[in-house]
């Protein structure tokens, strides 16, 4: 949603109002003086008022025993040397990288073939962004809602659905020689486009939980590679076939689903959920029991050797353990 808020505030509301003291250039420069601004404030505010965790703050969460000690570098490689990181990371090229890549190339798609201005053009390939304000939300709801119903074999078909639209959606765009026609399907090919986005992340949490932060980042960096490398199609290539390149690698991702096996839940095709997976996606947690998850890190993301601070964490995890059962809260390790 905070794309789709940026696109309304700085190109409709900012820069017009720049732009009437200022040449177009100047204009645009300056106004991003103001998501500076901003980004510096909230990162400072997150520093003094917000918690590291819903759980509260890692200091406390390890001296109590509920957050294991994991290094940052054994995280990070525990979480690269899963091979479902980077088939998310390719299929997050293809959504978010192809978000980035439409920001730049809409306009100039919409004034070369339907002969319009430059305002003109750039306010129709706005809408791409406008997307943002709901699609990319949804594709996490529906997604959540698919795991609700299918379990991880939920959340990957809606990825698998999402991927396959999106691509589809490319060919036909570029195909397009109505601008009315050309408009309408863009702003359904730009909600597959997020909604791919959000169903993606619904998938990162399950990949291996201790290191989520570590492969969210992975992920994530995909968006910005697809971008570079589309944006490079364009480039070298005429409009259409940069268009039709981009399409066919957006299917052939969504394809590559196949390939997702995550420990303990079911492939797209192939596979079963695991009994706690089970239990967990269709809530049968004992009636009344508040269930709190705390995943153990793998050996190799554990990155210490310290036996003292190994046995001191132990010890404090008892500890938990057994004030949470006199609170009658169930504890899933």
């Amino acid at each position: 949603m905070g794309g789709g808020v940026t696109q309304l505030i700085m190109g409709s509301v900012l820069f017009p109002l720049f732009k009437l003291g200022m040449s177009a250039e100047m204009a645009w420069r300056t106004v991003c003086i103001v998501p500076a601004v901003v980004g510096l404030t909230v990162g400072v505010s997150i520093m003094f008022i917000s918690d590291d965790a819903p759980k509260g703050n890692y200091n406390e969460m390890k001296k109590n025993g509920t957050m294991p000690q994991v290094s940052a570098a054994a995280s990070f490689r525990s979480g690269a040397m899963n091979f479902n990181t980077w088939l998310l990371f390719i299929q997050y090229a293809c959504c978010f990288g192809v978000e980035l890549t439409m920001n730049n190339a809409a306009a100039s798609y919409f004034k070369s073939t339907f002969d319009l201005t430059t305002e003109t053009a750039a306010a129709i390939a706005s809408l791409f962004g406008w997307m943002n304000l709901f699609a990319r939300g949804i594709g996490g709801f529906v997604s959540d809602k698919a795991n609700a119903r299918m379990g991880m074999r939920g959340r990957l078909w809606w990825q698998t659905i999402c991927l396959l639209a999106e691509g589809i959606m490319v060919l036909i765009f570029a195909n397009t020689k109505s601008l009315g026609l050309a408009i309408f399907v863009m702003v359904i090919f730009s909600s597959f486009v997020q909604a791919a986005e959000g169903s993606s992340y619904g998938i990162v949490p399950y990949v291996n939980p201790p290191v989520t932060g570590s492969i969210a980042g992975i992920v994530g960096a995909g968006g910005n590679t697809g971008a570079v490398c589309f944006g490079l199609g364009f480039r070298q290539l005429d409009t259409y076939p940069a268009f039709v390149l981009m399409g066919v690698c957006i299917i052939a991702s969504g394809a590559l689903s196949l390939f997702i096996c995550i420990k303990g839940h079911a492939g797209l095709v192939t596979g079963q959920d695991s009994e706690e997976a089970i239990a967990a996606w269709k809530k049968m947690a004992a009636p009344g029991a508040t269930t709190l998850q705390v995943p153990e890190p793998d050996a190799e993301a554990a990155g210490t050797d310290d036996d003292a601070k190994s046995t001191t964490s132990s010890t404090a995890y008892n500890e938990f353990v057994k004030v949470c059962s006199t609170k009658d809260l169930k504890v899933d390790a």
